[in-house]
């Protein structure tokens, strides 16, 4: 059976969550970019909106209820190390209730909010380019 972001390009999703002028990142410990952080997110299943599947992945890997997220862009990762090919649409989500967990101990071993001016290493690529895409002044709500 052919897989998204190894056999042909996946189309993924990704949401960055912002509190207090805080990001919520999550360590990886599955490719693409194993061990490092990331913003949430994950691939967008077949029929299912994108926006949808933003906040549904956001939901799973967190436990917060995402309220309103706007869509900030798109980026496409070519990760040769890990061989995989992925095209996402960017969100932003300031509309969260609850407090984060890690309620997928499988995938992600470890979380915490971040200073935008102060982030862990390695950061990922997806991460980076979520990052840049934020709109001016929306790095301080």
């Amino acid at each position: 059976m052919a897989r998204p972001g190894l056999d042909f390009p996946g189309f993924g999703v990704g949401l960055v969550i912002l509190r207090d002028a805080r990001i919520l990142l999550y360590k990886r410990m599955r490719p693409p970019e194993a061990g490092y952080w990331n913003i949430v997110g994950g691939k967008v299943d077949h029929m299912e909106p994108a926006e949808q599947a933003a906040r549904r992945e956001a939901e799973e890997e967190t436990g917060l209820k995402i309220g309103r997220i706007e869509r900030i862009g798109m980026t496409e990762q070519i990760i040769d190390t890990d061989r995989q090919h992925w095209i996402s649409l960017l969100y932003l989500a300031r509309d969260v209730e609850g407090e984060p967990q890690l309620t997928e101990p499988d995938k992600l071993s470890d979380f915490g909010w971040f200073p935008l001016t102060d982030l862990p290493e390695p950061l990922s690529a997806f991460t980076r380019a979520a990052i840049a895409a934020l709109p001016p002044g929306g790095r301080d709500e």
